[in-house]
């Protein structure tokens, strides 16, 4: 669907060359919902505006459909971009013309006739739950509806790949959660790609099925969000997916002779959350558990329970331990020695 190759970005700033994209690959399937993650500034944004080709690149390349986007010019570049869909932060909607007319904007572009104008608009009317209000102004919308209607823009000229840039940053939680079911419902039912460029982790948890995370222009880490969610290989993403907290009053002062004290993060995923071990270990091995912190979550539909532990023993126990939980499907970690 949309492969990204060695993409370079930079600015001219007055501190020097600014390296927004620094050599960026990845490779978004049709029909998966894509996030980017990362701090302001990690070039989530660039990432974006490239692909959508409202800025050019460096160097690198950007297959659409099998095209180098990034080599068209003209007619050709005019016809790749009618098979992208834009959702933007602030809306950026007609203020001037009606839902209707602000939905039908990209058609009458692309000279549809009103019959087919018409016909397109009242479909995507009732997709996004806005048929009531085809004559109202964007004025009297709320900030929820406002994103509803671009939405609906963004896929007015059916397009293949659609890019929401922060498209619930600006929306209370309530309404986040609305649009973010109504792009996971429109998703599944079309087979739309969607590209989601967020700093929320709760968006990459509910809405996502593939996430990368960024930092200095550069993606360090990309996957299936549960498996980066579960296991993850760098310390940013340990920051973004983590939401356990230690106090560090919490941890005992000593531990009895020839034992140790180890703080790990275990993970339970799916039926693993519902079995009884904590309970397991302590009665086959000689050691003890106390739970400092943890939660319990959905991430695309699956269960994922966060534990951390404090676990007390001897060596040879907490391997034992360690064997029994990893041979059960529980990722353990060891984050921290007392």
């Amino acid at each position: 669907m949309l492969q990204v190759r060695n993409l370079i970005k930079t600015y001219k700033t007055p501190q020097g060359i600014f390296r927004a994209l620094d050599d960026v690959s990845v490779t978004v399937n049709r029909g998966e919902i894509f996030g980017f993650i990362g701090l302001s500034g990690a070039g989530k944004t660039s990432l974006a505006r490239c692909i959508s080709m409202l800025e050019a690149a460096d160097s690198g390349e950007i297959i659409l459909g099998g095209d180098d986007i990034t080599k068209l010019k003209g007619r050709k570049l005019r016809d790749v971009r009618k098979k992208m869909g834009l959702v933007f932060q602030h809306f950026n909607l007609l203020m001037n013309s009606t839902v209707f007319e602000n939905i039908a904007f990209p058609l009458r572009i692309a000279k549809k006739s009103q019959a087919d104008v018409r016909k397109r608009v009242d479909e995507l009317l009732e997709v996004v739950g806005l048929t009531e209000k085809a004559s109202a102004y964007p004025a009297t919308l709320s900030g929820g509806q406002k994103q509803r209607v671009g939405i609906a823009r963004a896929l007015a000229a059916e397009p293949e790949l659609v890019i929401c840039d922060e498209a619930t940053s600006a929306l209370d939680p309530d309404t986040t959660r609305s649009i973010l079911a109504l792009i996971k419902k429109i998703g599944k039912e079309t087979g739309v790609t969607f590209l989601v460029i967020t700093h929320e982790m709760d968006v990459i948890k509910d809405l996502c099925t593939h996430v990368a995370v960024m930092e200095d222009g550069q993606i360090i880490e990309s996957g299936k969000v549960i498996d980066v969610l579960t296991n993850p290989q760098t310390d940013t993403t340990r920051r973004f997916f983590s939401k356990e907290y230690v106090d560090d009053e919490w941890l005992r002062a000593t531990t009895p002779p020839g034992h140790s004290s180890q703080i790990c993060r275990a993970v339970f995923i799916d039926k693993c959350a519902r079995r009884p071990f904590i309970n397991d270990v302590v009665r086959r091995f000689n050691i003890e558990i106390s739970i400092l912190s943890g939660n319990i979550e959905s991430v695309g539909g699956t269960m994922v329970g966060s534990l951390v532990l404090e676990m007390i023993g001897t060596s040879e126990d907490l391997t034992h331990a360690h064997s029994y939980f990893t041979e059960n499907g529980v990722r353990i970690e060891v984050i921290d020695h007392v």
